[in-house]
């Protein structure tokens, strides 16, 4: 998860930043950051909250000068939730100033920050984004672009990463290109995002996605692309697909909302239900609501109703708040459940938790069968590519059977996506899949 925004040579680019981070709020809820400079020098400001509550107060976004800027909003998955390890990152060193917005999570960066504290390094953070850092400003060699180069060489496993010079931006995918990363263009501007719903916004042309192992250099001079990676097997993350994405956004050649709507179109044909309406877990299994309805040939309806002023309960970060989540952002209309037999379709089931109180809480509503349908595969393994799924007893699907599951959830039925189905939709090879099938495409260290 998180977003990373940031844009090259725009009047009040600090504003466009903004804009964009707004857009791309679902990607993250913790923190967000700005930085921006004027060519001379970097201005920040950075807090704990929604986009909206952090830059709320006049002239916070007009002291953020300059013709280059960019933004972060946090999803933890390495590091707490201080202050300190809120980005974008800033350091000092003997080229000059950087700042750094990051996408993805650095399974070795343990170890490589191990060694570079007994080496004398000081950290600020515990974040694995200040690794980055320290690796570039110890680099022996002359130019920006080779100590960068140096420094992520050294890293495995995910980064989508955009970087701030004096008068340079720098946008980087790791070679197996787990996270998205797009280009944009407005008027005479560049501009980063990790999805293409932040151009909609801002009025930006779509160009292209920076390509896994790529590295973009964008200065006076234009936009300069160099690949200087050893070339990987291509593992985009194929959650992205399923849930982290915004419907409406372009991702990798296909729109998000289609692919989901084929993901309830397979899960119909492989587990059909004999019911009289179909109803979405909103607002992310909606697509796949609305394919698995037309499917059947069932009615589609709104028989959960969204409170839009509570986040996204699988990426808060403690489970405590996501149970208080669950009860706060959904609640049953009665008049469309009662005495009706009704599949309810959801993205993915991690924990179960959730699944499991909305079934009680459609009974409770007076429906007379509940049927469970999961547009993803069983969630069997947990991800260390920068999704907060961190230990296997987390995941329901990794010790228990479907059968196990659904009358813990206590629903009528249960059915997930099958993986050949899901491999089918999204072409299969090129896609990492190891939530599902445990296959790892890059090492690391228990």
């Amino acid at each position: 998860m998180c977003g990373v925004f940031g844009i090259f040579n725009k009047s009040e680019a600090s504003n466009y930043v903004y804009l964009g981070l707004h857009a791309l709020q679902h990607r993250g809820q913790e923190a967000a950051g700005i930085v921006s400079t004027d060519g001379e020098r970097f201005f920040s400001y950075k807090g704990v909250g929604l986009v909206n509550e952090i830059f709320n107060k006049k002239g916070i976004i007009s002291s953020l000068k300059g013709r280059i800027a960019i933004g972060h909003n946090r999803y933890s998955t390495f590091g707490d939730e201080s202050e300190s390890n809120i980005q974008p990152l800033q350091a000092h060193y003997d080229l000059g100033s950087i700042a750094i917005a990051h996408n993805g999570n650095i399974v070795n960066a343990i170890p490589i920050k191990q060694r570079l504290v007994r080496q004398g390094a000081i950290f600020n953070s515990n974040s694995d984004t200040e690794v980055i850092i320290h690796l570039i400003a110890r680099s022996n060699r002359e130019s920006f672009y080779d100590r960068l180069v140096d420094a992520l060489k050294e890293l495995k496993g995910a980064f989508s990463l955009i970087i701030m010079r004096e008068n340079e931006l720098y946008a980087a995918r790791d070679p197996w290109g787990f996270r998205p990363l797009s280009i944009g263009k407005l008027d005479d501007a560049l501009v980063f995002a990790s999805e293409t719903c932040s151009f909609d916004l801002i009025g930006a042309e779509f160009i292209r996605d920076v390509e896994p192992g790529e590295v973009v250099v964008v200065n006076s001079d234009g936009l300069h692309s160099f690949k200087p990676f050893e070339r990987k097997d291509e593992r985009k993350c194929v959650f992205e697909y399923i849930y982290f994405s915004r419907p409406d956004s372009l991702l990798w050649g296909r729109y998000v909302y289609s692919m989901r709507k084929q993901m309830g179109r397979i899960l119909a044909r492989e587990s059909p239900a004999d019911v009289d309406i179909v109803i979405p877990t909103p607002d992310s299994g909606v697509p796949a609501a609305i394919g698995y309805s037309q499917e059947i040939g069932k009615p589609f309806d709104f028989g959960l109703i969204r409170n839009h002023y509570v986040g996204r309960t699988f990426i808060e970060p403690a489970q405590s708040i996501r149970n208080f989540g669950v009860r706060l952002k959904l609640n049953p209309a009665r008049d469309v459940l009662e005495g009706k037999r009704i599949v309810v379709v959801d993205d993915s089931l991690v924990r179960g938790t959730t699944s499991r109180r909305i079934v009680k809480m459609l009974r409770s509503a007076g429906a007379k069968e509940v049927h469970l349908r999961i547009a993803s595969p069983p969630v069997v393994s947990p991800c260390f590519y920068g999704i907060d799924t961190p230990t296997r007893k987390e995941l329901i699907a990794s010790s228990h059977t479907v059968e196990e599951i659904r009358r813990y959830t206590t629903a009528d039925s249960l059915s997930y996506l099958s993986l050949e189905g899901l491999k089918e939709i999204v072409g299969g090879s090129g896609f990492c899949l190891a939530c599902f099938d445990g296959k790892y495409p890059v090492p690391f260290d228990k």
